[in-house]
């Protein structure tokens, strides 16, 4: 059997084939990063005449075609971890950076690690993903125009003072708009007004997503929906990160991947854990406000809550306690909706690598 680990670039791909076995290397290739180059490849692997498994670089930008066309052709494919590889490059005796030395990497990072995320044609969490991107890119945008709109505000008459997080309400810009229809003209008020336009356009493309976001949330993941603390969004969210729920074997490992389990940092006698600082953070900070809304306002969550301070620990330890319980519930959740569905089976490629 041979390993073939696979460095992506926006324009060209360069594999370089390992044994099994030995870790030997066996052939390398550069192709193209279009459909012919993707032939090119599966024809260098077919040249080798053995049982293979394909390790690529977990690029996803640069990597989606490349894992499409070989996941058509039957091939069976891993993403390894950038991480991953460097770590296999600096254990090397030889020095260096290059594509190919940067492909044998990958191929024996594959080789050393096992469990990889198993790489899969991408289903309908892509299109959430898309959408929930977009709509946080927008909402970004749309927070730039509105500081810029209050600096200018104040310069052009500093009685316009509008309340904090109040730029984005319709009434709150109308308002605006009659108020600088009184002012001098001026290149200031004529780019206030133009700004006040943006956002209400900006307003409309959020909500026109968040409405074409609800149906799909609701049709791939509706029990989520019936969580206290989960709305449209943050199911959106879970979706969007998670995607696959299969490539995490239990909720330990979906909670690593989330950075809500805590890494243990324990020496001789001394047993003790520590913060979790890395994993998805996309997902960590939707976790971390499902935890806070549920801490306000559901009662189990205050009970738990509760309980953890009982024991001793501070609250910001508990609410980490509660993000932990909230992994190994969405888990448990997305496994029976998964199981639901797998009359019409999809095959799903997740956004991000799992944790093992």
């Amino acid at each position: 059997m041979i390993v073939i680990g696979i460095d992506v670039h926006k324009r060209s791909h360069t594999a370089a084939a390992v044994d099994a076995a030995t870790g030997r290397p066996r052939g390398e290739a550069t192709v193209e990063a279009n459909d012919f180059g993707h032939q090119k490849l599966l024809q260098f692997a077919e040249r080798l005449d053995a049982e293979r498994l394909w390790a690529i670089e977990d690029r996803r930008h640069l990597s989606r075609r490349l894992e499409a066309a070989l996941l058509r052709a039957g091939e069976r494919v891993m993403r390894v971890s950038p991480k991953l590889m460097a770590g296999a490059r600096k254990s090397a005796r030889t020095f260096g950076n290059s594509d190919p030395i940067d492909a044998l990497a990958v191929a024996r990072a594959a080789l050393r690690e096992p469990n990889l995320p198993v790489a899969r044609l991408a289903g309908p969490e892509r299109d959430i993903a898309l959408l929930v991107d977009y709509r946080a890119n927008l909402v970004v945008e749309r927070s730039r125009m509105q500081c810029r709109l209050r600096r200018m505000l104040h310069e052009l008459d500093p009685t316009l003072d509008p309340l904090a997080r109040s730029l984005g309400t319709a009434n709150v810009l109308a308002r605006l708009t009659r108020r600088l229809k009184t002012l001098e003209p001026s290149i200031t008020l004529r780019l206030a007004r133009d700004l006040i336009a943006r956002i209400r356009d900006l307003n409309t493309d959020i909500r026109q997503l968040e409405r074409d976001l609800a149906p799909l949330v609701r049709r791939h993941a509706g029990p989520l929906l019936a969580v206290p603390g989960i709305g449209i969004l943050k199911a959106a969210r879970i979706l969007a990160e998670v995607a696959d729920i299969t490539c995490f074997a239990s909720d330990a490992q979906l909670a690593l991947y989330a950075g809500v389990a805590p890494l243990p940092a324990s020496s001789g006698p001394t047993q003790r854990h520590r913060l979790n600082r890395t994993g998805n953070r996309q997902l960590n900070n939707a976790l971390h406000i499902i935890a806070i809304t549920r801490a306000r306002s559901y009662a189990p969550a205050r009970e738990y809550i509760a309980r953890r301070r009982a024991e001793g620990k501070s609250g910001r330890e508990a609410l980490r306690a509660l993000k932990r319980h909230l992994a190994r519930l969405l888990f448990r959740l997305l496994k029976t909706t998964a199981a639901q569905q797998r009359s019409t089976p999809v095959f799903i490629a997740p956004l991000a690598p799992c944790q093992t």
